[in-house]
């Protein structure tokens, strides 16, 4: 089953300003569902595109 969180659930979750979240809903970053004029999000999405955006790091002494 879906957990679905709203906007400042999000925001709370990535320590990021609610305005961040609408400003990456608009440029199409994340994707959310509109139910009653409320954005929500599905946390799993969320993880996975957070996964999706992870660098790896590059090994020390390598330029």
């Amino acid at each position: 089953m879906k957990q679905l969180i709203d906007v400042e659930e999000l925001a709370q979750y990535l320590k990021l300003r609610k305005q961040t979240i609408y400003n990456w809903l608009n440029q199409r970053k994340i994707t959310g569902i509109k139910i009653g004029g409320v954005w929500r999000f599905d946390k799993r999405e969320i993880d996975k595109w957070l996964k999706s955006q992870s660098r790896d790091a590059k090994p020390l002494g390598d330029s």
